[in-house]
This record gives C-alpha cells, sequence and structure tokens, in this order.
C-alpha cells in the first residue's frame, strides 16, 4: 500500500530520553530516515523512521509522557507484521536488541518473536500463517 495524504495508517511515537544524540540501533535494524528536527544542544526532539513503509517516530520524552526507562516498565509493544520474521528478529539482535520470545508459531494462527530495544521498547515482530 503506497501512503498518500489520504490514507489512513499507524504511526507509533516512541519516547526516548531528553539529550539523547544517536539513534543508530534504528538504522542497523533497517529503518530510513525521513526526517529529524533536533535541539540546539544537538540533540533529537523528533524523528521520522519508515522500515519498508511503515512509519514511526522517536520524540524527546515530555511532562506528559515518558519512555520505558523513566516509567520503570513497558509503555506499549510496537506490532510490527513483516514477511520474514526470524530475519527480522536476527536483524534487531545483531543492531543491539534483547530478545524477549523467541520465534514461535502459535495455535491463533500467528508467528511472533519479541525483542527490547536499547530504550526499553518491546517489539513484537510477527506475520500471519
Amino acid at each position: 500500500m503506497t501512503k498518500t495524504a489520504d490514507s489512513t495508517y499507524f504511526a507509533p511515537e516512541l519516547h526516548i530520553p531528553k539529550g539523547t544524540t544517536s539513534i543508530e540501533f534504528y538504522k542497523k535494524f533497517g529503518a530510513t530516515e525521513t526526517f529529524c528536527f533536533r535541539n540546539e544542544d544537538g540533540s533529537i526532539h523528533v524523528v521520522e523512521l519508515e522500515i519498508d513503509g511503515a512509519i514511526f517516530h522517536l520524540h524527546e520524552t515530555m511532562d506528559n509522557a515518558l519512555e520505558p526507562k523513566s516509567a520503570k516498565g513497558v509503555t506499549t509493544v510496537i506490532g510490527l507484521f513483516v514477511p520474514n520474521v526470524e530475519e527480522v528478529m536476527n536483524q534487531a539482535i545483531q543492531a543491539g536488541a534483547i530478545e524477549i520470545n523467541p520465534t514461535t508459531d502459535y495455535d491463533y494462527g500467528y508467528r511472533q518473536g519479541m525483542f527490547k530495544d536499547p530504550f526499553g521498547h518491546y517489539w513484537q515482530i510477527q506475520k500471519k500463517i
């Protein structure tokens, strides 16, 4: 599906600690940077990334939104549907993610694996089988 101004799709916003200057994990994981607005000190205010057409944003924490480390737990789980779960899981782990659940086929018809990225966000990599 090609996204247009008239398309409807999700674009999760993941919060990162204020002062973050590097998001290399996401690039090593296969994300392409679409745009980035930086603060005067060079830290990231907001950056838009894309993985095979799936758009998401990283935004520095705000008063009403914390990243997982400050919140002392998972703030959400990002579900990413892909053609090859193992390939994406391996790429994430090689980029620095920590495996939470290995790739498994479930009775409810999904093949899934889960990892935690360096900022504490949990990603559920999945496909329907």
